[in-house]
């Protein structure tokens, strides 16, 4: 502009040369800042780009880095859950094996124990010594499933009973089982009832009784001297079991650890009393899957109490059931014809001395297919089945009585007790389910639904236990 104008603007009125150059050099000088700072500008947004590219790199590199410790990690804990799943499953099998070769002496012992308990010719002071043998071997039994119980609870699987039971008559049953233990260390044994128990509750028989005797059991063992003493209540749907002794007392450190697996106290000085360490576990987790919870104070020197609340609701229309001072003789009507399927002779044996001795028609199959076989010429009227049977076993022979021929009579399995669940028994067609070892009054229960028995009844001398209650 400048030398255009120079060129020209002379003579022509323009602004004088030496004006315009100054005004030019201003507005040059000016211009040459504002391009300064937008190069400047621009420079410093290039290598921003490009520092912020390679700080995206980088952290992208150390993603994929950590996306791959991640998937190595993740693959390793895989490997790792599948191995122990493995294990555990090994662990469950032979959990379950070896407590399946248990129950099945136990099955024999607590099963001629209820003949005999029921037996006329025995005598009176005998029938209570094969009543302490039964209850003894149901302690045991209790004891086998403890192993089972911690997985299943551990893994969710436990499913409680909803029994109705009559709770004065239970505790009779603690009483005289404890008594002779008791008796043995020179202990007295109290029952101490506090205001007034209903008649009927209803509550896991089984894990009820498990979590009594565990914590009675462990009174007397670990008493030297002096007494144990069981106090019970009941409000508001709430029952109480206290359980005092005078044994040695448990320091603030052990009472911290006693609940955990495997973990035992000093115990009594100088006492050769050993245990599994897992009773106490058992006890705490069967309290609370059942709502319930478990406690202990303690004094050093003075002795222990520990407290146990339970929810046992009030059973205000029981179901009527056998007295236990009578004795079933038969059945009224026609006699019925029964099927019992067992891979066991012990149990088609005992199974047949009680069944016979009622007047059920008993016929004994050995497998699932010498049931199907004996079916062939004479169906029965009811199938006690077992389930766990080298070959055809109880699942798949109770589908094709059903299937094969149209078998509409009950079918109830008696078994070792692992494969109670409902949904997977009804799939099979069974219809009710009976854990071995045998109670004779839960299969008898069992036949009375099933086969609409009205039973003949005679009546048994009554003991004398010499029960005591205070209120």
């Amino acid at each position: 502009i400048y030398f255009q104008e120079n060129f020209i603007g002379i003579g022509h009125g323009a602004l004088p040369i030496a004006q315009m150059r100054d005004v030019l050099i201003r507005i040059f000088a000016i211009l040459m800042v504002i391009a300064g700072v937008a190069a400047w500008w621009w420079v410093l947004t290039d290598e921003s780009r490009q520092v912020a590219q390679e700080e995206s790199n980088r952290q992208t590199l150390l993603l994929m880095q950590e996306i791959e410790a991640h998937r190595r990690t993740d693959a390793e804990l895989q490997k790792a859950k599948d191995a122990a799943e493995k294990a555990n499953r090994a662990k469950s099998r032979f959990v379950t094996a070896i407590s399946h070769e248990l129950r099945t002496p136990l099955n024999s012992i607590l099963g001629f124990a209820q003949l005999l308990e029921k037996d006329r010719s025995v005598l009176d002071s005998k029938r209570e010594s094969v009543r302490v043998i039964r209850l003894s071997g149901e302690h045991l039994l209790a004891l086998i499933d403890g192993l089972l119980d911690i997985a299943k609870i551990e893994a969710g699987h436990l499913e409680l009973s909803h029994d109705e039971l009559r709770l004065v008559e239970f505790i009779k049953e603690i009483e005289r089982m404890l008594q002779p233990q008791a008796d043995a260390k020179g202990l007295a044994f109290r029952v101490e009832i506090e205001g007034r128990l209903p008649a009927v509750v209803r509550v896991d028989a089984r894990r009820f009784r498990q979590i009594l005797i565990n914590l009675l059991g462990n009174a007397v063992k670990f008493t030297a001297r002096g007494s144990v003493t069981l106090r019970c209540s009941h409000h508001g749907e709430m029952g109480r079991f206290e359980i005092e002794d005078t044994g040695a007392g448990i320091s603030l450190q052990e009472i911290e650890r006693i609940f955990l697996p495997f973990e035992q106290g000093n115990g009594v000085p100088g006492s050769k009393e050993i245990g599994t360490g897992l009773g106490l576990t058992i006890t705490k987790m069967l309290a609370e899957l059942m709502g319930g919870e478990v406690s202990v104070r303690s004094t050093l020197g003075v002795g222990s109490v520990f407290q146990v609340r339970l929810f046992l609701p009030h059973v205000r229309d029981p179901r009527p059931v056998l007295k236990p001072d009578r004795r079933i003789v038969g059945y009224l009507g026609s006699r019925r014809k029964v099927m019992i399927v067992d891979d066991e002779p012990s149990h088609g044996v005992l199974m047949l001395s009680l069944l016979s001795g009622l007047g059920f028609e008993v016929r004994l199959a050995s497998s699932g297919e010498e049931c199907l076989r004996m079916c062939c010429d004479n169906v029965p009227e009811a199938v006690l089945l077992d389930l766990a049977m080298p070959g055809l076993d109880g699942w798949t022979t109770a589908r094709r009585l059903r299937s094969d021929f149209n078998f509409a009579g009950p079918i109830i399995a008696v078994s070792a007790g692992f494969e109670n669940e409902q949904g997977k028994l009804a799939a099979a067609g069974i219809d009710a389910f009976v854990v071995k070892p045998v109670n004779f009054d839960d299969l008898l229960d069992k036949l009375t639904t099933s086969l609409k028995l009205q039973w003949i009844q005679q009546n048994l001398p009554r003991l004398e236990d010499g029960y005591k209650q205070r209120t």
